[in-house]
């Protein structure tokens, strides 16, 4: 390109931000995936609240359904008004003990916790499938029959 020629700016849509973002957890959910294995229980998904790798902001895990909506089986909350303070998932205390269903609620809500309000049903599927190397639609079916269970 000579001097006188100038660059033409990069255009880029809000499809190819989601593109981006879908790449982006779907790669997340897989390193997860190999970092901590198959078999993620309870202190595993607490020590992956820990690490930096996989989860911008610190995020406590709470079983606490008064902080849900009737149906709801986990919900994020900041707590405070910037995400550096920290976020809290609430959990549906139906899930305290039952370590091999807690992934799959609380990975739904980690790209919440990481990408705010940015982040949609979508990502929130592409990543905790890919977390548990489940296919997506397996992914949100067993998370349909989760809910239907808490009732």
């Amino acid at each position: 390109m000579s001097d006188h020629e100038t660059a033409t700016p990069l255009q880029l849509t809000l499809e190819d931000g989601r593109r981006a973002l879908g790449v982006h957890v779907l790669e997340k959910g897989h390193k997860l995936r190999e970092k901590y294995g198959k078999f993620i229980d309870h202190e595993t998904v607490l020590k992956i609240l820990n690490d930096p790798e996989f989860v911008r902001y610190p995020t406590r895990l709470v079983f606490d359904s008064s902080k849900l909506e009737t149906g709801m089986f986990a919900a994020v909350e900041k707590t405070g008004a910037d995400p550096d303070e920290g976020y809290v998932i609430f959990v549906h205390e139906y899930f305290k003990g039952h370590d091999g269903d807690l992934p799959a609620v609380v990975f739904y809500h980690l790209v919440t916790v990481n990408y705010g309000d940015f982040a949609t049903f979508n990502e929130a599927e592409e990543f905790g499938s890919a977390a548990l190397g489940m296919d997506k639609e397996y992914y949100y079916q067993y998370l349909c029959r989760l809910a239907d269970q808490m009732l």
